[in-house]
């Protein structure tokens, strides 16, 4: 039997052990080791932000080239949270039968673990099932699937739709490795690859056939050469509702984050995973034959001198629909039928593993204008992959929950990040918020 001073010792000598291999465990970018529990809990918050609603500040750079919002000025998060312990990369899409169907990779959920980085990458997929956020039972719906990034080094999820009861999942490449040092700054994933189409599953995630399209022969021409900028970068899904239903014409849109060959602001990391220079917009009539066949993809070409929105077949003809040339990054769009209104989701990463700036967009139609609603300095501290999931909609349309995740890198190049709001995590994170009029302002604030 051990004495009380040697199982001191013996704790001690585990303390310390955890302590020298931290690094090493940390050591793969955006890769936690988490397990999955389904049924979370509120709790309070340990730092940033405690529990109960806060008003998130809203602070635009001075060049923003957005008009506030006429309609909606502030974010208001209630203080509501989920408490999963899944892996991150979570895109919700709102099934007929009325589960949400998503991607997810870079840790471990419902007992599977999933990792996008490196020649053996692979990306998960799993069904969400409730009506409460915070009680969801999420369950994997198989196996992670292969995606081989060759010739770049990670493949990870992005546009996922479910429709007609097939389910489209995407994925884009990343590279050159999940961390690389530049003028003695680790960078993540620096440079934003090509996408290499959409699997496909009849039985909603059961069994997939693969897409026909792979990282040297991509579903958009593009880039040019490798390593070279892209537009439709990492594209995703507009969230029309369940089963697409709010769709104006049937059509599954898509927005992509990118930049142009001459950036006439140049920086390293510019178009990464989580930083660009503008987002851009596809559209396509979502069926297994026309889902991997550019033929059948319209772009958006900017407006006409009557202000009415040009498509074009033509690829080379793309034009931004938003822009704002070194604070933009991953972009997602959600319809808020109640609103009548579209919001989009951005995330300005730059430089890939610091703090984390998000802003979300309003507009009545999807090719603009659009206004701002709140620029969220910091958010997260680290927050990423942020968007609305249109099964929480309430009936007035401005109680949302925000899905985002949070702090892969806490500690990456001596910065010390903090959770903020309460209850983030390096996985799944849902909090509800509220989007407030003008001058409107809660009594607890």
């Amino acid at each position: 039997m051990r004495t009380n001073r040697s199982r001191r010792m013996i704790w001690i000598l585990v303390v310390l052990s955890a302590s020298a291999l931290g690094p090493f465990l940390r050591s793969t970018a955006r890769t936690p080791a988490h397990a999955a529990e389904s049924a979370p809990a509120e709790r309070s918050g340990k730092d940033g932000w405690t529990d109960g609603p806060r008003v998130w500040p809203s602070q635009p750079p001075a060049d923003c080239p957005f008009e506030p919002s006429k309609s909606l000025a502030d974010i208001l998060f209630t203080g509501r949270q989920s408490d999963y312990r899944c892996g991150d990369t979570w895109y919700p899409s709102w099934g007929a039968d009325g589960n949400l169907y998503s991607p997810w990779t870079d840790g471990t959920t419902d007992g599977v673990r999933s990792n996008s980085g490196g020649q053996g990458a692979v990306t998960g997929n799993a069904v969400m099932i409730g009506d409460d956020p915070r009680r969801l039972t999420i369950r994997n719906t198989s196996p992670p699937q292969p995606a081989s990034p060759q010739p770049y080094e990670g493949r990870y999820p992005c546009g996922s739709l479910v429709h007609d009861g097939i389910w489209y999942y995407g994925t884009y490449c990343l590279g050159p490795a999940g961390s690389v040092k530049h003028e003695g700054f680790t960078y993540n994933w620096p440079v934003l690859g090509p996408m290499p189409g959409f699997r496909i599953s009849r039985d909603f995630g059961k069994s997939w056939t693969p897409s026909p399209l792979s990282p040297d022969k991509p579903l958009f021409p593009e880039p040019k050469k490798f390593m070279g900028p892209v537009k439709m970068g990492c594209p995703h899904f507009v969230d029309f509702g369940r089963d697409m239903e709010h769709s104006p014409d049937g059509k599954a849109y898509l927005v992509g984050m990118g930049a142009e060959e001459n950036d006439p602001k140049p920086r390293y990391a510019n178009l990464s995973w989580i930083t660009a220079d503008q987002v851009y917009l596809a559209r396509v009539t979502p069926s297994p034959e026309n889902i991997n066949d550019i033929g059948k993809y319209e772009f958006f070409a900017g407006h006409d001198r009557r202000g009415r929105p040009v498509w074009t077949y033509d690829f080379t003809r793309i034009r931004p629909l938003v822009d704002w040339n070194n604070n933009m990054g991953c972009a997602t769009v959600t319809y808020d039928p109640p609103l009548k209104k579209y919001l989009m989701c951005v995330t300005d990463g730059w430089p890939t593993c610091a703090k984390m700036n998000s802003y979300i967009l309003e507009a009545d139609a999807i090719t603009g204008p659009w206004r701002m609603v709140v620029y969220m300095k910091d958010f997260g501290e680290q927050g990423y992959f942020l968007n609305f999931p249109s099964k929480f909609i309430s009936r007035d349309g401005r109680t949302l929950w925000l899905c985002y995740s949070a702090n892969f890198a806490p500690d990456w190049n001596g910065m010390k990040l903090k959770i903020n709001p309460a209850g983030g995590r390096y996985g799944l994170c849902l909090h509800e918020v509220r989007l407030l009029k003008p001058g409107e302002r809660p009594a607890s604030h």
